[in-house]
């Protein structure tokens, strides 16, 4: 049985799925995107149903891995995906709303206060400049314009990491995003590769809502049972 692992991409317009055996030489590759459709409540907002990701992760790695058949053995899953796209979890991990896309330009007035509340020094301290697409503005829309769906507010994560949480059976352990995609949320210390305790004490943000941030290498979390039955996976398959 040959080594393989299974690369998945959660994009706006689909997830895609490749398994590559241990040459690199890729064995089977599938996206599948049904339900992807970018809902624009009003001019400028756009956003996307977070359990459509996971649906449709489920459907590509399952598609791949059967594909490949039992000549492979998938050792790892390894994420990536669409930036700064913010999903807001109860303490349940039940999706409290539509996730607010990178592109969605609903936030312009919630950088400024980002701007006005870090004394002009977003880029030196974020690495780069209040715009509308990144995490950070979107968490203050909600805080200001759906304060019920901001109290029951357990979790803040990015569309690949939600699809990480769902892989490993919703598993508290899986709360994590790497140092890339924590780059583009405005919150995160780039010099320092954490997230910025000066940044979140200025815009009121508690850090109990972050997940951890790790090196885009590390082993993340594990497959959950549930998950792999559902994905074609073994249960306990490193996710990275």
């Amino acid at each position: 049985m040959r080594a393989a692992v299974v690369g998945v991409d959660v994009g706006t317009s689909g997830v895609r799925a490749l398994l590559v055996d241990d040459r690199g030489e890729i064995v089977a590759q599938q996206t599948r995107g049904d339900g992807f459709e970018i809902a624009a409540p009003r001019p400028g907002w756009a956003e996307q149903q977070p359990e459509r990701w996971w649906q449709a992760a489920c459907a590509a790695i399952g598609a791949v891995v059967a594909e490949a058949g039992t000549a492979f053995e998938v050792r790892a899953v390894g994420l990536t995906g669409q930036m700064h796209s913010s999903v807001f979890l109860d303490a349940q991990r039940r999706v409290l709303r539509p996730a607010l896309l990178w592109c969605d330009g609903r936030t312009e007035a919630q950088c400024r206060e980002i701007d006005e509340r870090l004394g002009g020094r977003t880029v030196a301290l974020c690495g780069n400049l209040a715009f509308a697409g990144f995490t950070a503005p979107k968490l203050l829309w909600l805080r200001e314009h759906e304060p019920e769906r901001y109290a029951a507010l357990d979790a803040l994560l990015l569309p690949k990491d939600f699809v990480r949480l769902r892989l490993a059976d919703d598993s508290d352990d899986a709360l994590c995003t790497d140092v890339s995609d924590a780059s583009g949320t405005l919150l995160l210390d780039i010099g320092g590769r954490r997230w910025s305790a000066e940044v979140l004490e200025a815009l009121e943000i508690d850090a109990a809502l972050l997940p951890r941030a790790l090196e885009s290498s590390e082993w993340s979390a594990e497959v959950g049972a549930a998950a792999a039955e559902r994905c074609g996976l073994e249960p306990g398959t490193p996710i990275v």
